[in-house]
């Protein structure tokens, strides 16, 4: 049997702690050990108390090596938390009839990555994605190295966090004894999670709709282009059908466990007495609350997607939408709505999808650290030489 040695990974979202230890045995990986823990510590994506937050990180990561008799000395970190930024940069050579070679690519990736350093001097950059690659106006699918032409163009999505916040990040591990490995944008993992289980799938959008977060994320040619976080979820449905009707948001929870608005008589359906409790009857259509959710839908899948001014420029009716639903309740009562919705009834374009296995995303994100990504660019840095060492170089290239 073919094992590497455990790895510990750290994820900090809006809600939970959650430390996984996992291990590569032959072509399956492996989990050894899972926990969440209710995250403390950080409000509105910032530290509040970094002693609060070592302190937890500390005792759980001991807790862990002391069950698995293992020491760790670095952790990969996963990120769904914090304000995170992308910006879209496109730097450009003039070739004039030669060849595109090696040098003039790391020449752009370097220029437009010193270039984000100066005007984004108080953050820092945890990823460079290449995005797209346009020789004399045409796009090419892979690096066009080697090819001739008269003007390129190369596009680099950067993904950078605050710099106090990367710093914080640093500090609380360093007092952990433990090296971070990679940090990890969340998004970027879930959309390659995603091209690794859909052959040929490289251009679409992925939405989470949660209960009271939402968010949308774009990957263009591979890369991680745009993300957008919402402060509303599917609970607002919930909310607004309460405030209408009106009942008890949790009388609204129990009747959509048990509606059924596939039926064809839905428009003189009344809700049954046994669904009031100590609350007044009254005669409410189910069609009522039907058209509540369907209006309420609406207006998320406009703000979300078709009315947001930040996707006007990369929006295609032909890219398909991967949508995620939190809630049970409303994947059970409203799928039907929303997939309709974000297709705009344009064929089947919008599929809904569940999250991926632990073993799946483990195993994608054990693979990222180990060999990298296909589309995420890492920029070149050239030592400066000495006159000798330049001089043996020419002698013995």
């Amino acid at each position: 049997m073919i094992t590497n040695s455990p790895k510990l990974f750290v994820e900090i979202n809006t809600t939970d702690f959650i430390f996984t230890v996992g291990e590569k045995q032959n072509n399956n990986f492996k989990l050894l050990f899972s926990d969440t823990v209710p995250i403390q510590g950080i409000l509105n994506n910032q530290i509040s108390d970094l002693n609060l937050v070592c302190s937890i990180l500390k005792k759980n990561i001991f807790n862990i090596e002391q069950k698995l008799n293992i020491v760790f000395k670095e952790a990969i970190l996963i990120l769904n938390n914090f304000n995170c930024y992308l910006i879209n940069f496109s730097g450009y050579k003039k070739l004039n009839g030669s060849q595109l070679v090696k040098e003039n690519i790391t020449y752009i990736i370097n220029s437009l990555k010193s270039k984000i350093n100066e005007i984004e001097e108080h953050k820092t950059i945890l990823h460079i994605f290449n995005s797209k690659y346009n020789l004399d106006k045409k796009n090419i699918e892979n690096l066009p190295i080697g090819l001739f032409g008269e003007f390129y163009s190369h596009e680099l999505s950067f993904f950078l966090i605050n710099n106090n916040d990367y710093k914080n990040i640093r500090n609380i591990f360093n007092k952990c004894n433990l090296r971070i490995k990679k940090i990890i944008s969340k998004n970027f993992i879930e959309g390659v999670n995603l091209i690794n289980e859909n052959s040929k799938l490289e251009t679409f959008f992925k939405i989470d709709i949660n209960k009271n977060k939402s968010q949308i994320i774009f990957f263009e040619n591979s890369a991680l282009k745009f993300t957008q976080n919402f402060d509303f979820g599917s609970d607002i449905i919930i909310k607004d059908i309460s405030k209408i009707v009106p009942l008890k948001k949790e009388i609204i929870q129990n009747i959509l466990k048990k509606i059924n608005f596939s039926s064809n008589d839905l428009e003189n359906e009344l809700i049954e007495n046994k669904f009031f409790q100590d609350q007044s009857f009254r005669k409410i259509k189910k069609k009522l609350l039907y058209d509540i959710a369907l209006a309420r839908i609406k207006e998320l899948v406009e703000i979300i997607l078709f009315k947001n001014i930040n996707v006007v420029s990369f929006y295609n009716k032909n890219i398909p939408i991967f949508l995620k639903i939190e809630d049970k309740i409303n994947i059970d009562c409203f799928q039907k709505i929303f997939i309709e919705s974000f297709s705009q009834n344009k064929g089947d374009m919008t599929k809904l999808i569940d999250p991926p296995t632990e073993e799946i995303f483990y195993n994608d994100i054990n693979k990222l650290v180990q060999y990298g990504w296909k589309k995420e660019a890492v920029p070149i840095i050239h030592e400066k030489k000495s006159i000798i060492s330049r001089f043996f170089e020419y002698i013995f290239k």
